[in-house]
């Protein structure tokens, strides 16, 4: 295992083997028997070209050999921030190859992020495109290996500049030793909403199983369609099944180039998509906008997760968009649970589903780490054949994040019903601890979305000398604007406690997502402060 990452205990790692949730694959074979099979079979789709397997397979071994040509070998980190180009398939799979180790990051990183990142890494290479929506990322290039004296080299989709193309790279194929598959494979970026992020090592062995048993959940195989709207470096549009899941099974994988209407919906059409993944926030806009393009998305099955959909769009999205869709919770670090397509529609509406392995072995805990009664609301805690043992160079972090015999301290707050399916509640750290009366931000949210006039919301703490905390509920209307005497009547009419309705109302045009998705809450607590002057209640 690599320095700084936390192996499976060995009991753990056998069992998961002899059970058969590893079988011993690498990544980068996932090309190969497509290509072998079938030599004119699309693999990837972009607006302006297709590209087979045989192709990218080809391709990947070129640019395998010349990365190995540049001295970029096993165990070396290679920082990669591109977009939804095909670029990024042949990067990753020719890194699978060598053993190299991408480090995924997303485009909207900056200076901050990516310097931290390369030297947290010791990073040696840095994979970028030339411009992407306006942004020269071979200028933030110049900036950040002048702050990281390991980066060597600094590699580009498209033209190069002072750098080297990526085009530039590719040699004759050649032999190296590659990857184990119980050697990590890459990187992923924790999904805090706040500070630095911190690293997700993701062996072959457990995304190999992620990859199948998602794609198997959901009846993926190779006559799927799988439309990348959300970044694929993401991990929800990377391995759920994701475009690394549906190479493996065969698959067509789309890349837009952005989760807009004008990116998405002529893609849907022209290529027949049949699965994609979104957040909450994109299905409103879809929802908003589909009319307008008279796009049939019928085939399409959606994966949504994130944060809870409300019920009005929920409801729409049989009789607007005509798709199918289920609920998804899933965190980087491993475990995924989500809604079965031919689960009753309340259940995909108001639970997560179902946990993706029998091999997930989950407990829900108090504040003192002891199991709770059935149904009662407590921390999610986990551990299972492809949830990570460790963050990668974070011993004291990890320290308090794992119990002692190894599950994950998730931070989401969660209960279970009695049918099985989990329902999250909210973030531990995201209560808010009003007099002593703890309300969970997500369960307000939660109803605030149910009033037909609410496009967006989140709660978020405010300081109160009294109280300690009060509560604040940013909104988005939709249509007439809306009064803190309004919400907290439909609150009310919906049976929430006194206590947990909102002692304060922003209305706002939208709301601030981390560069992961996540609503940033860390930038709502500033525009709080920064909108400090009191206001009558009522308002």
């Amino acid at each position: 295992m690599l320095p700084g990452c936390v192996p499976w205990p060995e009991d753990l790692a056998d069992r998961y083997r002899k059970q058969g949730y590893w079988r011993g694959e690498v990544l980068g074979d996932l090309l190969r028997p497509w290509a072998m099979a079938d030599v004119g079979r699309i693999a990837v789709a972009t607006e302006e070209n297709r590209f087979s397997y045989a192709h990218l397979d080809a391709k990947a071994d070129r640019l395998a050999a010349g990365l190995h040509h540049l001295g970029i070998g096993k165990g070396d980190r290679v920082v990669v921030q591109l977009p939804n180009v095909v670029e990024f398939i042949t990067v990753c799979i020719a890194l699978f190859r060598i053993g190299g180790l991408p480090v995924f990051t997303l485009t909207a990183h900056r200076r901050s992020e990516i310097s931290y990142i390369c030297k947290h890494t010791e990073a040696i290479a840095y994979v970028i495109p030339d411009v992407h929506q306006g942004f020269d990322f071979r200028r933030l290039a110049t900036e950040v290996i002048a702050a990281v004296p390991t980066l060597r080299h600094v590699l580009v989709a498209g033209e190069p500049g002072p750098y080297v193309g990526l085009e530039e790279v590719e040699a004759d194929p050649c032999s190296f030793p590659g990857p184990s598959p119980s050697d990590v494979a890459f990187f992923l970026l924790s999904g805090g909403t706040t500070g630095l992020p911190k690293l997700i090592p993701r062996t072959h062995d457990d995304y190999a199983y992620q990859l199948r048993a998602t794609a198997e959940g959901l009846r993926f195989d190779e006559r799927g369609v799988y439309l990348a709207a959300l970044p694929a470096a993401h991990n929800a549009a990377l391995g759920c099944p994701g475009a690394l899941g549906a190479l493996r099974a065969g698959g067509k994988v789309v890349l837009a180039a952005s989760p807009s209407p004008d990116d998405v919906f002529p893609l849907i059409e022209s290529e027949g998509a049949t699965l994609t993944t979104l957040m909450p926030p994109l299905v409103v806009l879809w929802l908003e906008t589909a009319g307008m393009y008279g796009v049939d998305l019928s085939r399409l099955h959606v994966q949504i997760g994130g944060a809870k959909l409300s019920l009005d769009a929920a409801q729409k999205l049989r009789s607007i968009l005509g798709c199918t869709w289920t609920h998804w919770f899933g965190m980087a670090e491993g475990l995924l649970t989500y809604t079965r397509p031919n689960d009753p529609e309340d259940v995909i509406i108001h639970t997560q589903g179902r946990p993706l392995s029998a091999g997930d072995d989950i407990r829900v805990r108090d504040e003192f780490d002891r199991d709770i009664e059935p149904g009662a609301v407590g921390q999610l805690l986990t551990r299972g054949p492809y949830t990570l043992c460790g963050y990668y160079k974070a011993a004291e972090h990890n320290a308090t994040a794992f119990t002692p015999d190894g599950y994950l301290r998730t931070g989401d707050l969660v209960r279970i019903t009695p049918a099985g399916n989990m329902v999250v509640e909210g973030r531990v750290k995201d209560i808010i601890n009003r007099g002593g009366e703890k309300i969970s931000a997500e369960e307000v949210e939660g109803h605030l979305l149910s009033h037909p006039g609410v496009r967006g919301a989140a709660v978020v703490a405010m300081p109160d000398l009294t109280l300690g905390e009060k509560t604040c509920a940013f909104v988005v209307p939709l249509g007439n604007v809306l009064t803190l005497a309004e919400v907290k009547a439909h609150l009310m009419v919906r049976g929430l406690a006194d206590y947990k309705l909102p002692d304060r109302l922003e209305l706002v045009a939208s709301l601030p997502f981390t560069s992961l998705g996540k609503v940033n809450k860390e930038a709502l607590r500033e525009e709080l402060i920064r909108r400090a002057a009191p206001r009558q209640s009522g308002t």
